[in-house]
């Protein structure tokens, strides 16, 4: 089976963004790490604590075949870490599944790999101006799958963007 990596912001990660899809991927039998700036505790919008597995700048691409980026009002500032775009990029270089929900596209846009891919994304003024500057094609949609890049906007979707990626990596196999 797959091996996944969900990144979280250190402080304010949308709980069910991270929890929802980690529990569909887990039951289809995928291992599913999480990382975030650090090892030291990050803690959810709604209140969940957590221990990362792992800080971003451990992170290998090459250890992963899919890495997710959660959002939620810490995401923002996520999107600027340089480890998690170098990440990001070295994953997008090596084919590897690309995914991001919420405000987590911001980090797939800022590392330049949404250029000519259709994207959604909080349907959030400024964000979805980020999305645009740098290149996605952004489509008002709960769920877009384009090639091995799945974004999602909200919470309300963290079902369908758990069970798109689960699929995809089915598929993949």
């Amino acid at each position: 089976m797959a091996k996944v990596l969900m990144i979280v912001a250190q402080s304010g990660f949308r709980d069910e963004e991270l929890f929802v899809p980690k529990e569909i991927l887990e039951k289809a039998g995928h291992e599913v790490k999480v990382a975030s700036i650090t090892r030291a505790k990050a803690t959810g919008s709604k209140g969940a604590i957590i221990t990362p597995d792992m800080a971003v700048y451990e992170a290998n691409a090459d250890f992963f075949d899919c890495i997710i980026v959660v959002g939620g009002p810490g995401s923002p500032a996520l999107s600027e870490n340089m480890e998690l775009r170098q990440l990001i990029i070295d994953a997008n270089k090596k084919n590897k599944m690309l995914c991001a929900i919420c405000l987590g596209p911001l980090s797939l846009a800022r590392a330049g790999v949404l250029v000519d891919k259709k994207a959604t994304v909080f349907p959030d003024k400024g964000a979805i101006a980020v999305l645009r500057e740098c290149g996605a094609v952004y489509k008002s949609e709960p769920v877009i799958k384009d090639g091995r890049i799945i974004t999602a906007d909200s919470p309300s979707s963290a079902d369908h963007f758990g069970a798109e990626i689960a699929n995809a990596l089915k598929a993949k196999r």
